[in-house]
């Protein structure tokens, strides 16, 4: 076989892993920014001030933040149940440390820290765990994309052919989750101030970069020959094709019905798809083409991979608008977010016990239809992994309150409530500040330029194919390439942050 076709048997015809694993390797980015957090606020314990240094701030973030997640999926992938116990256990001893440093300077009593924590008033005008939520899809899957060429990454995280839970199934549809979690009909004003087809006239305007990328991924990928899964999207359909089209169909829908119903619209939008799919021969068509042998003659044929799943990635990001207009309901205390994260749990639970029923009387998680069962798996882990980044954000809003004056960039700022701030003073106003001028942060940088991120990744590793033999590497090289390729890609994030450069201009 060509080096083309190893490839693309090397990523084909796989099952995927256990949903208790998925689920294991999702607690790892909340650990990660949990250790990264408890460490800046040990630094200042210690120092007096932030850590202010970019050049010090970048490689603290890189090598907590990111390296932890490379390893986890190759060379430590054996023992990834293992992974959140060691960093939880190393979260739990530095955030011991900070206590008993606290407790003999202030000798505050633990229940009365507790209330104070309760009471805190949080600045409602941003929710981090939705930025760090974003910014993590794009790490994780931009981390993915290369590993899997590679022979240290599990077979069992890659994209399963037809059936299964891979790792990568995951990514399109949590891509479409944080999409839908900060699009316009979740951020704009009420409908009466605005326009009932403005946010469909802003979604046309705003999807045409997609679709200029997607074409000029296909041209790029036909003109070098690049390997290709073709079960993932058909022929010609790639991801950000998908994007483009359930952003504009979101936004019609949700124009014609009302925004706050739309988990209606997206469960009435997955379950006809489902019952097509189970009562029609159009699960047949998907799977084996027209002819039953696999044929793909005719553009519909040839990517109906891509245009039939648009259905069940549309159901999703239906239903994500319902999660981001939950999540921007105005809460400004501890309290109400303790709540929040109680529904949360109560919403991943019942997810939980739907896909089980569904994949008993239907047929199991098919990322390649994006069948009911898939949608289910694929809210339930993203609002699992969405609920520990808002637990990560609180375990940190209480440590800070233990050490007064820190502050951990990309986390909530504590703020004072307006009756007490004649009382207090204005303290939490310049924190907020500082956190914003003086302490860089690589999930900031990411932030401002994802679609910049996850480009700049699909082209390194194209290049870094090409050059490398990549399914005959040992491990200590694919270590030195993934951990050099995400740092370049992190670095010049990092840079264009640096010098407040946004390249976005539609």
């Amino acid at each position: 076989m060509s080096q083309k076709q190893l490839k693309e048997a090397f990523i084909s015809n796989l099952n995927g892993t256990s949903l208790l694993e998925i689920s294991a390797g999702l607690s790892l980015p909340p650990l990660c920014l949990l250790c990264r957090g408890l460490l800046l606020i040990l630094y200042y314990l210690h120092h007096g001030k932030p850590l202010s240094s970019r050049k010090y701030s970048l490689l603290l973030d890189f090598l907590v933040l990111v390296s932890p997640l490379v390893f986890s999926c190759t060379v430590l992938s054996p023992i990834i149940f293992f992974i959140p116990v060691i960093l939880a256990a190393f979260c739990a001893g530095i955030f011991s440390k900070i206590y008993s440093q606290t407790k003999r300077e202030a000798r505050a009593p633990f229940g009365q820290i507790v209330k104070e924590f309760q009471k805190a008033c949080l600045d409602p005008e941003s929710i981090p765990a939705i930025t760090v939520f974003r910014v993590y899809v794009n790490v994780l899957t931009s981390i993915s994309i290369l590993a899997v060429d590679f022979p240290q990454y599990p077979r069992r995280y890659a994209k399963a052919e037809t059936y299964g839970t891979g790792a990568m199934d995951l990514g399109v549809g949590a891509f479409i989750f944080g999409n839908a979690l900060v699009c316009p009909e979740v951020r704009q004003k009420p409908p009466r101030t605005q326009p009932r087809f403005s946010s469909l006239a802003r979604q046309v305007f705003s999807v045409w970069p997609l679709i200029a990328l997607g074409v000029g991924r296909l041209l790029s990928v036909k003109s070098i020959e690049y390997h290709e899964h073709t079960s993932e999207y058909g022929v010609h359909w790639n991801f950000f094709f998908t994007l483009a089209l359930v952003r504009l169909a979101a936004s019609l829908l949700l124009a014609l019905f009302p925004k706050h119903k739309a988990w209606l619209v997206a469960l009435a939008v997955a379950v006809l798809y489902q019952l097509l799919l189970s009562t029609t021969s159009l699960k047949m068509f998907i799977l084996h083409g027209s002819d039953g042998r696999g044929s793909r003659l005719g553009f519909l044929s040839a990517n109906r991979e891509g245009l039939f799943s648009l259905f069940g990635y549309l159901a999703i990001y239906l239903a994500s608008v319902q999660v981001g207009l939950w999540l921007l309901q105005r809460r400004s205390s501890v309290r109400g977010w303790l709540e929040a994260l109680g529904a949360l749990a109560l919403a991943v639970l019942l997810l939980w016990v739907l896909l089980q029923l569904c994949q008993a009387c239907t047929e199991p998680v098919s990322r390649r239809m994006a069948n009911l069962p898939f949608c289910t798996w694929v809210l339930a882990q993203c609002l699992l992994l969405l609920g520990f980044f808002v637990l990560t954000d609180l375990s940190l809003v209480f440590t800070k309150l233990l050490v007064k004056g820190s502050s951990v960039p990309c986390c909530w700022k504590v703020v004072l409530p307006p009756d007490s701030r004649k009382k207090q003073g204005t303290e939490a106003v310049p924190v907020g500040r500082q956190d914003k001028l003086s302490q860089p942060c690589l999930i900031s940088a990411i932030n401002k330029n994802q679609l910049l991120f996850f480009l700049l990744a699909n082209v390194m590793t194209g290049a870094v194919n090409i050059l490398i033999d990549t399914i005959h590497s040992k491990a200590a090289f694919t270590l030195c390439i993934l951990h050099l390729y995400m740092f370049l890609n992190c670095l010049i994030m990092y840079i264009l942050h640096a010098r407040n450069i946004v390249l976005k201009f539609w």
